[in-house]
């Protein structure tokens, strides 16, 4: 009796969790699976924007290439360059939010003459999708309420696999049959709820790998708590105390613009990287600061593709001191699975397979939408037919 009371009521819970939650769910879930593979995807489109002719003559150095950028084109403030090491990749230029919180179309620039190439193609698409996918579209992007509410949808997500797995414990445990078949001679209800619990089983490894890894960008305290469990003691409190809250940067950045801006040396800035990094990389990416400040931010990847196995520098722009520094193979195990959150929530830490793996575990969420609405909408019924009239019960775990 008080088994049977318990289930019934964490069958309810599980109802109204799942209702509550569920179409944001399917919207983080479409929205991340279609951009499982949007690097290849863009790398696609933009491949002739991407490419220029390999020349004799040296690149230009960053301060030279801006300075031709603002006075041939005009180009406002830059927020960002990525400086390819291949001598016939483009450079990518990207610029600051405006005031009304617009990003400008980043541009495709050729290192030797800073002539433009054009706007990357797709880029606007896949920021609208990655604004929908991580804070659904809501003003304030990572400062509003969508942080929030994704963050609060995980939980309900993890919540929903903790009592989905309770609820369908079969009685015969060890059979792999019970757990990993799908009863498609069903029909009905019963079909509903095989293909709701049993591809819900299939795909709890993944969803709990995205949930916790997704919990990473919404909640500050689950950030510190990662970066305190996996992180050496001095690691996690120089990250801790060097990365205030997304509000006091916001708060730091707006009083900043107030004030007269150093002069940055980015040529500089890039002869302290090229000595830390002897022994050359593929791509390094430099990230201005966003107000007064005078000391960038410089990844550099040994590896193709802009993943987490990176090295991270914080350079003086004006003296081009190296004022910090982390290099991935210094890192421990823990901090390199903090470094590489964004791939492991992907499942590009798998490579390609591992991408393809957890896109179509993206992409199936709609249908736990769909058979979890007609499972409720079948109770419903049948408890309303059982005050009239003996029904035959409901299937089992329901």
């Amino acid at each position: 009796m008080v088994k049977s009371f318990v289930k019934a009521a964490l069958l309810e819970l599980h109802s109204v969790i799942g209702l509550a939650f569920s179409l944001v769910l399917t919207v983080i879930g479409i929205t991340g699976a279609i951009m499982s593979f949007e690097d290849e995807i863009q790398a696609s489109l933009n491949c002739s924007l991407m490419k220029v002719e390999a020349r004799a003559a040296a690149k230009l150095a960053p301060d030279e290439l801006l300075a031709r950028l603002q006075a041939e084109h005009g180009f406002g403030r830059v927020s960002g360059l990525t400086i390819p090491n291949n001598p016939a990749a483009a450079v990518l230029v990207r610029f600051p939010r405006s005031e009304s919180r617009a990003r400008p179309s980043s541009v495709y620039v050729d290192p030797y003459d800073a002539h433009v190439l054009g706007v990357p193609r797709g880029a606007d698409f896949f920021a609208t999708v990655r604004r929908l996918h991580r804070w659904l579209l809501i003003p304030g992007d990572g400062n509003g309420y969508g942080r929030q509410i994704t963050g609060v949808t995980v939980l309900g997500l993890i919540a929903l696999m903790i009592s989905g797995l309770v609820l369908r414990w079969p009685h015969r445990v060890t059979s792999v049959k019970m757990w990993l078949k799908p009863n498609l001679a069903l029909s009905g209800r019963g079909l509903h709820w095989s293909l709701h619990a049993v591809i819900g089983t299939w795909l709890l490894p993944i969803y709990l790998v995205i949930a916790l890894t997704g919990l990473w960008y919404s909640f500050e305290w689950y950030k510190a708590g990662a970066t305190w469990l996996l992180s050496r003691p001095e690691t996690a409190s120089a990250a801790i105390a060097s990365k205030p809250s997304r509000t006091s940067r916001a708060t730091d950045a707006n009083a900043s613009a107030a004030k007269p801006e150093a002069p940055l040396n980015l040529d500089r800035a890039w002869e302290a990287l090229l000595r830390a990094q002897p022994n050359g990389f593929v791509t390094a990416q430099l990230i201005l600061p966003s107000g007064a400040g005078t000391v960038i931010r410089v990844r550099s990847w040994h590896h193709d593709g802009l993943d987490g196995a990176r090295d991270e520098f914080r350079i003086d722009a004006t003296t081009g001191q190296i004022v910090a520094s982390e290099r991935y193979a210094d890192k421990t195990t823990g901090e390199r699975i903090l470094a590489r959150v964004l791939d492991i929530h992907r499942g590009s830490i798998l490579g390609w397979p591992g991408k393809l793996l957890f896109m179509f575990a993206a992409a199936l969420m709609p249908l736990f939408l769909v058979t979890g609405v007609l499972l409720y909408l079948s109770r419903r019924r049948h408890r309303h037919l059982r005050r009239r009239t003996p029904t035959p019960s409901l299937v089992t775990g329901e």
